[in-house]
């Protein structure tokens, strides 16, 4: 990081926050993150090494999709956008991890959770999984040249998108947060896409059980999960090519 990016310099940019005390955060794979105290107030501040462009939001982007969402409980206010600098409210909670798709209570949160972000106003912007698919493959060793091939023509077989709706994008346990209430964190690929693609991450990425699946479709849906399970099978599959293209990509 160079000097004039030093969460120091950076703070003293930012009006109240100029003797605000910070310490780093793991994660960040595309940012340096630090929690930040000014002693009233908790931030997270996050610092890019340059804009950012697609598959993620821009910042302003980003932060266009958090504050609605926040306003409607389910996210932390933002309070600083810049082209790479991004704070926001530190929303103290319990961050999830696996387990806590195993409790049943947690889910019917997480259900109702999910259908107030799918009832947010739409971004404007389309999820275009073809194009992330395509970046993510360019980077990937030959050797894995087949399994690309079969990713990629999955992904591409999949039909446009027509029912979409206001999604976050990138559901793993580590974006939910029990505060009591659920709320996300992490917006940085929220955009407009289909609802299953948010229930297709919940269940795909932590290897949810059949029953487990069927419990969350039926919270989601009101008892009437199972004749959407179809659809969720597709959109499970659609997610596993992309994540698999996305893991390789970064090894």
């Amino acid at each position: 990081m160079s000097v004039r990016n030093t969460p120091e310099s950076v703070l003293m940019t930012i009006p109240g926050w100029e003797q605000a005390t910070c310490e780093q955060l793991t994660g960040g794979l595309t940012n340096q993150t630090y929690l930040v105290d000014r002693g009233d107030i908790r931030a997270v501040l996050k610092i890019d090494d340059g804009p950012r462009s697609a598959p993620y939001n821009r910042r302003d982007q980003e932060a266009q999709v958090q504050t609605t969402a926040a306003r409607s409980g389910l996210a932390s206010p933002v309070l600083v956008v810049r082209d790479n600098i991004y704070m926001t409210e530190y929303l103290d909670g319990k961050v999830w991890t696996d387990d806590s798709l195993l409790d049943n209570s947690n889910l019917v949160q997480l259900a109702r959770a999910l259908r107030k972000l799918h009832a947010l106003p739409l971004t404007g912007r389309s999820f275009d999984a073809r194009a992330a698919a395509r970046s993510y493959a360019a980077r990937i060793d030959s050797v894995d040249a087949n399994l690309t091939r079969d990713c990629l023509q999955l992904i591409e077989s999949m039909p446009r998108l027509q029912n979409v709706c206001c999604c976050h994008n990138d559901l793993v346990v580590g974006n939910i947060i029990a505060t009591p209430d659920v709320r996300f964190l992490d917006w940085e690929y929220a955009c407009d896409n289909d609802p299953f693609f948010d229930l297709a991450t919940v269940v795909a990425h932590h290897r949810m059980s059949p029953e487990r699946t069927t419990f969350l479709l039926d919270a989601y849906f009101d008892g009437d999960g199972r004749r959407w399970q179809e659809h969720l099978n597709t959109m499970v599959r659609f997610y596993n090519a992309l994540l698999w293209l996305w893991l390789k990509s970064r090894s």
